[in-house]
């Protein structure tokens, strides 16, 4: 018989986490990986990934990892080859590879606005049609977007902004397309305050300086996200799709 909380396992099921070099992705590829999948850890700095290999292999699963430029389409398919043929299925996506910056709009060069755009949306998709293309039903894409997608933390983040914006559109259309056709979910996280590589280049100061606007008046836990995380790509969400769950201590609520 089937418990509640067997629904939340992934017991025997391939995720793979972009961004698995650091920060949240490496708090995700361990959640994942308690929960009961293996995982495929894709990232840039490829020699970071072992750090990540180890923490998941502790936790009794399997995991390859990939060195990967996911604003190049095709980096984003040699990711989920490299998952076909070390596991033969992809079941979990976790769209977590992301840049964030803060530069003036009038500042902001061409350059630098579309670095973040290639990287925070572009690689999302490219790595979202590519793990489309051989899900089977049942599977999940969660994209990780941003509580700068839905308000303004005060900071010149126009980029940012705008490419976490984009990706809850994003999530919402292929959600659309390939619910129904394929039994693929598609959803969205948006975090709030949570320690990251990101949050360690903000201004001095700058987190306490938010948490009077938090009703839980603390930054998040990793793990809490992380079991977020697991939960949506979990069958305990399996009728939720095409939405966004924010996840930010209620900083949107006020």
């Amino acid at each position: 018989m089937t418990t509640v909380l067997d629904r939340f396992r992934l017991d025997d099921k391939v995720a793979i986490v972009t961004g698995a070099s650091s920060g949240l992705g490496v708090a995700f590829a361990k959640a994942l990986a308690e929960a009961g999948a293996d995982l495929v850890l894709a990232a840039r700095r490829a020699e970071r990934l072992e750090t990540t290999r180890a923490i998941v292999e502790q936790a009794g699963r399997r995991a390859i990892t990939v060195s990967a430029n996911l604003a190049e389409p095709e980096s984003a398919q040699a990711v989920v080859e490299a998952a076909i043929n070390g596991f033969g299925h992809v079941d979990i996506l976790v769209n977590n590879a992301g840049k964030g910056t803060a530069v003036p709009a009038t500042r902001e060069t061409p350059e630098q606005f579309r670095e973040v755009i290639d990287i925070n949306l572009n690689g999302c998709y490219w790595m979202a049609q590519a793990c489309g293309r051989v899900m089977p039903p049942g599977s999940a894409i969660i994209n990780i977007s941003s509580v700068a997608a839905l308000a303004s933390g005060g900071l010149p983040q126009a980029a940012y902004s705008a490419s976490k914006a984009a990706l809850i559109g994003l999530t919402r259309d292929l959600a659309v397309q390939w619910t129904g056709r394929k039994g693929i979910r598609v959803v969205a996280v948006a975090p709030g305050y949570f320690p990251s590589e990101m949050t360690d280049q903000f201004p001095d100061g700058y987190i306490d300086s938010q948490l009077p606007r938090l009703p839980a008046a603390r930054p998040g836990d990793p793990e809490e996200l992380a079991a977020t995380v697991v939960f949506l790509a979990s069958p305990a969400a399996g009728y939720i799709t095409g939405t966004t769950l924010v996840v930010d201590g209620g900083l949107t609520a006020l």
